[in-house]
């Protein structure tokens, strides 16, 4: 990685501990609110004055930035976040969350360090955990707070006997990195030279002797860690500097001052970060944006003060009703502003506005199914339909308006000298009806103005219609046409209106038939974009369902070569499970897909107009379906 040094936003209280009570800083979330990108969260907590704050600054190559030791405010505690763009993933964002010191004895709370250590886990991609000289039963014992986390966090906001076992969901949790200072053994087993990650492995082991209550508890945090945690990683770090006086003054110290050992091993892990931190994500590759973190933020919290435990199937929910909601909204604004860039009123013809309407729907669709997620029960998409289907109207009643004022201004510009004829009684005279239809001649130039849109034909029969009065009292009045000719004046007058009216319904008819064609591009349209949607949906499901098995896998065989069968075979159990899930999930290959049409026509049923043809050519689309499916929608449609 080369030479990064992004300028970092000072770093801002995220969640405040005020008298017990955790609080969300409006201002932090305002500062989420504004990131659209995929974050990248990175989450540091260690015992009281451990160094975690200076690793952080230094992931973003400052000495200062978080605070160290005593540059906190001491009223001040919680979670404090800072945010950098990424060193080599310029549409991401890197977020940095420095905990406060965990076992502060000034606190004198230490369910508020549980809380703060589950929220750093909950909301974190790569989760650090910093501590001083080595990991043993001592450093184990200390971090009995992740022995706590199956009591501070719910995977399911219910649970039943036949679904996998609750730590099967923790799946999604972070990366997990342990941090060590001052450390003073050598990296040797049997006097064999091993690498940090392998004195981790080591350290993890499970150790034989289930009475001693002290190994029980450094068993249980071993436990714990490599069931909940998908992969470890370990650093270890020599004293900075063996000069007492600079080791409280760390961030004034520069560089070339501190230990050569310690300054490659910080290259290292901050290397490290930028190379191999994850994407925060959730269940079923849900990507979470910094707008999404707020959300998640806040929902975790509120949950805590409640006095419940944060559930991450509700967090989901609550994340899945705000995201989907915007992405709604998102799509309906694409397309208002596709169609007042594209479409210029009135149009030619209502197919010329129909063709920009499916143009940008589709377009308005896609933007819906990349924002959206776990829209299970389609009820979003069934928002966005209605919403463009209203704006479609919308528009179609503008074109009509449009139409209407244009053929009605050009038809009183080229009707003025008729009218004024007219009302000066210059066609009362002998032959002043072939003068009328003379002066007629000059309104049939009508017919040659382009652009007139969709509303020529009807405004050309209204004003038809108002002059049939006019034209048989000119022809009545005139002296010199015989009886004869003025019945078929009158009555090609009465003629062409009649033809006109013919003309107008045939047109009003060809409309209908173009917006019925239009509304099953919609149909379409809606399956397609679904389908590459839970396609997608399902792969990430697989992909996410078989990484667990490995993981699950992995323990078992750990756990059967330490020795501890019994806690093996508990295993079997959740192994079991998901091998059936993914099973079950590979063998409805078939059988999805025309589940997706069902879903669709069933939404569809409740947004398009009743129309019988409209909807005897969707049960026409719907032939891949089965007979009992056939049968529900046709129900549904004889209900409708």
């Amino acid at each position: 990685i080369k030479a990064f040094r992004p300028i970092m936003m000072a770093p801002i209280c995220l969640v405040e501990n005020q008298k017990e009570q955790l609080m969300v800083n409006p201002n932090a979330l305002k500062i989420l609110d504004e990131i659209s990108q995929p974050v990248m969260v990175v989450a540091i907590v260690g015992l009281y004055r451990t160094g975690e704050s200076y690793l952080m600054n230094h992931l973003v190559g400052q000495n200062s930035g978080f605070g160290l030791g005593s540059t906190v405010r001491p009223e001040t505690k919680g979670i404090w976040m800072g945010c950098v763009p990424h060193s080599s993933k310029p549409d991401h964002i890197l977020v940095l969350l420095d905990t406060e010191c965990l076992d502060d004895v000034k606190k004198g709370d230490s369910k508020n360090d549980s809380w703060v250590f589950a929220l750093a886990v909950l909301l974190s991609s790569t989760f650090i955990y910093n501590s001083m000289r080595t990991i043993n039963h001592q450093a184990l014992e200390q971090l009995h707070y992740v022995t706590e986390l199956t009591e501070l966090i719910r995977t399911k906001s219910s649970s039943r006997s036949d679904e996998v076992d609750d730590s099967t969901e923790f799946m999604f949790f972070p990366d997990f990195i342990w941090t060590i200072w001052d450390f003073t053994l050598e990296l040797k087993i049997d006097k064999s030279p091993i690498t940090e990650d392998e004195y981790l492995e080591d350290a993890l082991k499970m150790i034989p002797g289930i009475r001693n209550p002290k190994i029980q508890n450094s068993n249980l945090s071993r436990e714990c860690i490599r069931h909940f945690f998908p992969k470890w990683k370990c650093f270890v770090f020599d004293w900075p500097t063996s000069v007492n006086s600079l080791l409280h003054q760390l961030e004034e110290v520069p560089g070339d001052q501190l230990d050569i050992n310690f300054q490659v091993k910080l290259k290292e892990f901050c290397s490290y970060i930028f190379s191999h931190a994850k994407t925060k994500t959730l269940t079923e590759g849900i990507v979470i944006t910094g707008n999404r973190l707020g959300t998640l933020v806040e929902t975790y919290v509120d949950a805590i003060n409640s006095g419940s435990v944060p559930c991450l199937e509700n967090a989901v929910t609550t994340l899945t009703q705000c995201e989907n909601s915007k992405a709604v909204q998102k799509a309906a604004n694409h397309y208002s502003n596709q169609m007042a860039q594209c479409v210029r009123l009135p149009t030619d013809t209502l197919q010329e506005l129909l063709d920009m309407h499916a143009a940008c729907e589709r377009g308005a669709i896609a933007v819906f199914v990349e924002h959206s997620f776990k829209d299970d029960k389609r009820e979003f998409q069934k928002n966005l339909m209605v919403l463009c289907r209203k704006k479609m109207e919308d528009f179609v009643l503008q074109n009509e308006a449009a139409s209407n004022k244009y053929c009605q201004a050009k038809l009183e510009r080229l009707s003025e000298p008729l009218v004024e004829s007219i009302s000066r009684g210059t066609f009362s005279i002998p032959g002043g009806h072939s003068l009328y239809l003379e002066a007629r001649k000059k309104v049939e130039e009508y017919e040659r103005v382009p652009r007139k849109g969709v509303k020529v034909n009807k405004v050309l029969q209204r004003f038809l219609q108002a002059h049939v009065a006019t034209e048989e009292s000119i022809s009545q009045s005139d002296k010199g046409l015989m009886d004869a000719k003025k019945a078929i004046a009158v009555e090609q007058a009465k003629e062409e209106a009649a033809e006109k009216e013919q003309e107008l319904l045939k047109h009003k008819n060809q409309e209908c038939q173009q917006k019925m064609n239009a509304q099953q591009r919609t149909f379409q349209e809606h399956i397609a974009q679904l389908k590459r949607k839970i396609k997608e949906e399902r792969k990430n499901f697989l992909r996410e369902r078989e990484r667990m098995l490995e993981h699950k896998l992995k323990v078992q065989e750990e756990l059967l070569m330490e020795g501890f069968r019994k806690k093996s075979e508990k295993l079997k159990k959740d192994i079991r499970q998901l091998l059936k899930e993914i099973e079950k999930t590979k063998n409805s290959e078939g059988s999805w897909f025309s589940q997706v049409i069902e879903e669709a026509c069933r939404i569809l049923l409740t947004v398009l107009p009743t129309d019988s043809d409209l909807l005897a050519r969707i049960m026409k689309y719907l032939s891949s379906l089965n007979k009992k499916q056939q049968t529900k929608i046709a129900n549904e449609i004889r209900k409708k």
